[in-house]
């Protein structure tokens, strides 16, 4: 299974030459550490992920702005690319509804009422702006800050464990094996 999920993604990711012809991503195609997975990068994209991904709520500024963030972070683009997912329209109302639940447990006022009747009414723009304009803005805001930090820590934590755990079986694996790695590598051990 491993096996063809790395032969599909290898399949389907683009190169190098490709993102370099592309005039939004050359400036980042040109640094390595962004695109490779790594034990520092993998870890560090899924972080920032899922910090801008449940933070932003919008789609298209989710995966531009967790771009735009592994670059200082040196974390992996596609990773936090596709961790932002995790937040979609069907986590979206339970993301905002646990933020709400939050930010009024710290003190701010927002009547989670109104919010699910303009969810279940599906209430346009307008209705919304005038929801958010009122007490329930710093409750989301707060609400969505601790969330996306927390997550972004377990994210962070999670993924680097089982990325350590995966390299280790794949190393036992390899020495496990017969042949001449597995020779050369029982020979330097003694």
């Amino acid at each position: 299974m491993q096996g063809k999920l790395a032969g599909w993604l290898h399949r389907t990711m683009p190169r190098r030459e490709e993102l370099e012809a592309n005039r939004f991503v050359a400036p980042f195609a040109r640094r390595h550490e962004l695109w490779r997975f790594t034990r520092r990068s993998v870890p560090r994209g899924v972080a920032v992920g899922l910090l801008i991904g449940i933070f932003a709520l919008i789609p298209g500024v989710q995966i531009v702005g967790a771009a735009l963030l592994c670059v200082p972070c040196r974390g992996n683009i596609p990773i936090a690319a596709g961790m932002t997912f995790l937040s979609n329209p069907a986590t979206t109302p339970l993301i905002i509804a646990a933020a709400i639940y939050l930010g009024n447990m710290l003190g701010y006022h927002a009547d989670v009422g109104t919010f699910h009747e303009l969810y279940r009414h599906g209430a346009g723009l307008r209705e919304w702006g005038g929801w958010l304009l009122s007490d329930a803005a710093p409750a989301l805001l707060i609400g969505l800050l601790i969330i996306s930090t927390v997550a972004a820590a377990i994210g962070y934590l999670i993924s680097a464990l089982v990325w350590r755990w995966w390299v280790g079986r794949k190393r036992q694996t390899r020495l496990a094996r017969p042949g001449p790695v597995a020779d050369a590598a029982t020979e330097t051990a003694e």
